[in-house]
């Protein structure tokens, strides 16, 4: 079980009959009466965000949440194809359940599918990826620098990414795939 004590970002439990993740939570004390933690949770299934207040001390059980490794094959049409890793066998999921994530997928690259009572939910990849520049305005103008500003970068995968002035097309680009953000250039 997990108790309000056990509160973290990215804690994912069972609410209400679906399970959900902790995106941010404060603890309250009252003036009078007991403590309180407000919740904001997201719904796996759904997405939607939901904010709560919990009695502080209550008890959830854990959202029973299983992890399959998992090899990015293709896109077909609004599907992309997974494949498993153990039994070899594929798995196709919808661009509305891949989210964000579909914009930072590369042929190849290994996920974590996450499942919900046997029924894939989501896809958690890699915090990093590699890829190169395929759009952007050229370099070389005035105040060209690697630190203050930006331009946008479309990326192979069809992200747009603010990276600094001095990057071109063709180079490649770590990324954050959780806040979509350049980190630095790959050599």
């Amino acid at each position: 079980m997990i108790a309000t004590s056990d509160f973290r970002k990215g804690a994912k439990l069972e609410y209400k009959g679906d399970p959900y993740e902790i995106v941010d939570f404060q603890h309250v004390k009252m003036g009078r009466g007991g403590a309180i933690v407000k919740t904001k949770m997201k719904n796996l299934k759904t997405g939607s965000v939901i904010e709560e207040t919990i009695r502080s001390g209550e008890k959830f059980p854990p959202a029973g949440l299983e992890e399959k490794k998992m090899q990015y094959l293709y896109a077909q049409g609004d599907d992309y194809i997974f494949m498993d890793q153990e039994t070899y066998e594929q798995l196709p999921l919808s661009s509305v359940q891949l989210g964000n994530a579909k914009l930072f997928l590369k042929e190849n690259v290994e996920v974590k599918v996450l499942y919900y009572k046997g029924e894939p939910l989501n896809v958690e990849l890699p915090t990093f990826a590699e890829l190169v520049i395929a759009k952007t305005d050229p370099a070389g103008f005035k105040g060209d620098t690697s630190s203050g500003g930006g331009k946008p970068a479309t990326l192979e995968t069809g992200a747009v990414v603010r990276v600094p002035f001095h990057l071109s097309e063709g180079d490649t680009i770590k990324v954050d795939t959780r806040t979509s953000e350049y980190i630095e250039r790959v050599r």
